[in-house]
């Protein structure tokens, strides 16, 4: 009997239980591509059904939530429901023809959200940044989630992280291409490590990244593998064990 509540504690420990993801850096930027108009993300916690986030290319003005902090005008707003079931943690989705009415979301239902104003939906390929949050409404953020910029943050033509919330490293990543950039992906390790969250600082790290600069990107497709938490060998031996015992149990009272 012990055996057999180990291994349904293995069990337990392996299955994630949905989330609204909260927290800065619950969920990154895994692409981004100028060409196409469109990004990919990573979630680090299993999203519950039907989170609504929120992205902008818009830049934010620096000020704190609340005190000032706003988006500027003259680009977009857009609006991803993540659909009726549980998105598991690792998961990535794509984001395709944002500027296009065609746009759509591998995961989910993607829109363009209706704020007053918004216009341009095609991504810059001199200098973008991208924001994820919550919020009552596209136009008002509650909590960032992740940000993106193909230079630096930092000036106003690039957007601001303070007010944000988000750091670098911690939610957010700047590419530093001194001309902008067609296309940048995540190329690190993606089925090596024990835990979700352990990728975080790879995908947080542009060291991880590859941006080969100007080029033609419009067909190129993001890498959609998803991240796969490999358990450690003790795990599995419990996970064994316990299973084990529950078939010889299972064959005691059949006899």
């Amino acid at each position: 009997m012990k055996l057999k509540l180990a291994a349904l504690a293995a069990l337990s420990t392996l299955a994630a239980t949905p989330v609204l993801a909260q927290t800065a850096g619950d969920i990154a930027f895994t692409s981004v591509n100028a060409d196409e108009d469109g990004w990919a993300l990573v979630t680090f916690v299993t999203l519950a059904p039907n989170t609504t986030i929120y992205f902008s290319d818009n830049e934010w003005n620096g000020s704190a939530i609340g005190s000032g902090g706003a988006f500027n005008t003259g680009e977009s707003f857009h609006q991803w429901t993540s659909g009726g079931a549980p998105i598991a943690a690792g998961t990535v989705v794509r984001f395709a023809a944002v500027d296009l009415t065609s746009l759509s979301a591998s995961v989910g239902t993607l829109n363009r959200a209706p704020v007053t104003g918004s216009s341009n939906y095609g991504l810059s390929q001199s200098e973008e940044s991208i924001y994820a949050y919550l919020g009552s409404n596209a136009s008002t953020p509650t909590t960032f989630l992740a940000a993106i910029s193909t230079k630096s943050f930092g000036i106003a033509t690039a957007g601001f992280l303070t007010g944000t919330g988000l750091s670098l490293g911690s939610g957010a990543l700047q590419l530093g291409i001194a001309t902008g950039g067609d296309f940048a992906e995540y190329t690190g390790t993606r089925n090596t490590l024990t835990s979700i969250a352990a990728y975080k600082p790879l995908v947080f790290n542009i060291a991880n990244w590859n941006n080969p600069g100007d080029g033609t990107f419009a067909a190129t497709v993001p890498n959609l593998t998803p991240l796969a938490a490999i358990p450690e060998p003790g795990t599995y031996a419990l996970l064994l064990a316990g299973l084990a015992a529950v078939g010889w149990v299972a064959r005691r009272r059949q006899g």
